[in-house]
């Protein structure tokens, strides 16, 4: 039998651990890889809780993250801290996913010691540098320092293409449906109390969530004010919404919808309760990339408190609208959905462009047939 290949996964967020998990486990399960994970830490809490309901437990841990930190701080200990880990451990390959900082830190990391890259959920394009911010250009440098691209959807694939970016493309689906599967069922019991005892028949419900840079200071004043006239407008309706820790979220959501009636403001959930509240809520609005993907999966609709997606394939199949971050446009959206009911029935049948739950097999190939592997 040949040497093993040493292929070390590099995450540090929350969304980053939920979409790497399953290809980890496949992974770790194969006879001629040895498979290493490492964290950087950059969402400490919620990153660990993800690593605990995968029983993932890191190689190594960089433990990055400070009080408050902003991008120079988490790029800088990030390629500090990989430096010598990865003289150490001396992989094969790295694998990143998406585009955070820690991927891009990551990526570039492991260029400088010549370590080839793999870039998982590659190709997505909002053709905007500063939206999402610091996220399109993160993905941009990945793909120019990446060896291998797995891409979700052929879309991605094509804008990897029109780039002429250099490697092996592959459309393999997104992780995420391969973890989204593997947690939801219908005899799932909550251990939020709200989540345990919330009756979800007595009427609509939306699972709203929203967190990111560029919707700080007065998107998010807008997205409040629309939801309080939707709980005025709808009086069966209520609202879940897992706050972000980020002060810039913690601090405008709590001055508008603190006390609001049939609104619930609650810590962020694990995975698993956020999987299972997702395929019981009516639907969704949320800034989240990831989302966008997960809740079509479920059959919810997905309102898009953005100005742009880079997941436009999604737009295209009638899973998401973009609803935009002004008020009128965001309540205009939702009221649609919640009075609309041919509306609501074609985004909620529209068929979800993400995949089939088999994305972590076809990397885990692309990667063999990369690497010589012989199973």
């Amino acid at each position: 039998m040949s040497e093993k290949k040493r292929i070390m996964s590099v995450f540090g967020t929350r969304p980053e651990a939920i979409k790497m998990a399953p290809l980890v486990q496949a992974l770790h399960g194969h006879p001629q890889i040895e498979s290493l994970v490492c964290v950087t830490g950059q969402h400490r809490d919620m990153l660990d809780q993800v690593l605990t309901i995968f029983s993932i437990t890191p190689d190594i841990d960089l433990n990055i993250m400070r009080f408050n930190q902003d991008l120079t701080s988490i790029t800088t200990r990030t390629l500090e801290g990989l430096a010598p880990v990865l003289a150490e451990y001396q992989p094969d390959l790295i694998l990143v996913h998406g585009d955070t900082t820690t991927s891009v830190s990551a990526a570039l990391a492991a260029f400088y010691q010549k370590i080839p890259v793999a870039h998982v959920e590659a190709g997505l394009r909002s053709q905007d540098p500063y939206s999402p911010f610091p996220e399109e250009m993160n993905r941009c440098l990945i793909s120019r320092l990446a060896r291998l691209h797995f891409a979700p959807t052929e879309s991605n694939a094509n804008n990897l293409r029109q780039e002429h970016i250099q490697g092996l493309i592959e459309v393999t689906g997104n992780t995420v449906i391969d973890a989204l599967l593997s947690m939801v069922y219908d005899a799932y019991t909550f251990q939020h109390p709200l989540l345990s005892d919330f009756n979800f028949a007595a009427g609509p419900a939306i699972l709203l969530t929203a967190h990111r840079r560029e919707n700080f200071g007065q998107p998010i004043y807008n997205i409040c004010q629309a939801v309080r006239r939707l709980l005025q407008d709808h009086p069966s309706l209520r609202v879940i919404y897992p706050v972000h820790p980020n002060p810039q979220i913690q601090e405008p959501v709590r001055d508008y919808l603190e006390g609001v009636q049939r609104l619930n403001l609650i810590a962020p959930l694990d995975v698993q309760e956020m999987h299972n509240l997702m395929a019981r809520c009516t639907f969704v609005m949320t800034d989240s990339g990831g989302l966008q993907e997960e809740a079509p999966a479920l059959g919810k609709p997905v309102l898009v408190l953005r100005t742009e997606t880079e997941r436009p394939e999604a737009v295209a199949a009638g899973t998401v609208e973009v609803a935009g971050v002004e008020e009128e446009k965001i309540y205009q959206s939702a009221h649609a959905l919640l009075t609309d009911p041919q509306k609501f029935d074609r985004m909620a049948m529209a068929v979800n462009p993400y995949g089939d739950g088999h994305a972590c097999e076809r990397i885990v190939a692309c990667i063999e047939k990369w690497a010589g592997i012989r199973t």
